[in-house]
């Protein structure tokens, strides 16, 4: 299958699962994840009509970025993010799912061009008790959540995830508990309108539980090219 149709079914199945779970039509964005794939075919999904496109690798987002300069494409960051990668990443970038403190918020607001549009984040959290998962825990999200809401030049968006790969029983239960912990945070006044979360093989769960943004690469573009 070309990616266009690849594109076009992964947009129907997305569309019959927001149906049937009874959400608002078009409520839930997808995000292309291209990492380890090919400038060629990010432009065959840009032809088909996706515009927003999920990277993890800073140079390699970055080289991409260079080539497809002419497109407006929504550049979205999902990977882990070390302190000397803040500046590039708030200069580049319209969206960064993957904030998991409070430093690594504060370097991307203080270096956020002011000629730009606030850099949208979300908070990364860990739900999941695997010592290799980076994230927020609940319980630190509750007093993180406000501060970093204040900081200028971000805007606070959401919340993210990724379960671990158990079962898609397992990733069910996580991502209905973000939803929860997403539901307390506005009930406390944080101004939240995203839960960033399901990818290729678990998004129909997602969906049910809120999520508003599924990030989806391997059954959109097939396995990715492995870095050598």
């Amino acid at each position: 299958m070309s990616i266009k149709q690849q594109l076009d079914m992964i947009n129907g199945q997305i569309a019959a699962c927001v149906a049937r779970y009874l959400r608002a039509p078009n409520s839930v964005q997808l995000i292309a994840v291209t990492k380890g794939q090919s400038v060629a075919a990010i432009k065959e999904a840009i032809a088909a009509g996706q515009l927003a496109f999920g990277e993890n690798y800073l140079q390699e987002a970055l080289a991409k970025m260079e080539q497809l300069k002419s497109w407006a494409i929504e550049w979205h960051y999902l990977g882990a993010i070390q302190s000397n990668k803040t500046k590039p990443i708030a200069e580049h970038f319209a969206w960064v799912h993957s904030v998991s403190s409070l430093k690594t918020a504060q370097r991307l607001s203080k270096q956020r061009p002011a000629t730009l549009a606030p850099l949208n984040i979300c908070l990364q959290v860990k739900l999941d008790q695997d010592i290799h998962k980076t994230g927020i825990t609940v319980a630190e999200l509750f007093e993180l959540a406000p501060e970093i809401a204040t900081l200028p030049g971000i805007r606070l968006r959401g919340l993210m995830t990724i379960p671990a790969k158990d079962s898609i029983e397992h990733a069910a239960q996580v991502f209905m508990q973000l939803k929860a912990t997403y539901d307390k945070l506005q009930q406390r006044g944080c101004q939240l309108d995203t839960l960033s979360m399901g990818m290729s093989n678990d998004f129909e769960a997602a969906i049910a539980a809120g999520a508003t943004q599924v990030r989806i690469g391997t059954a959109l573009f097939g396995p990715r090219v492995k870095k050598e």
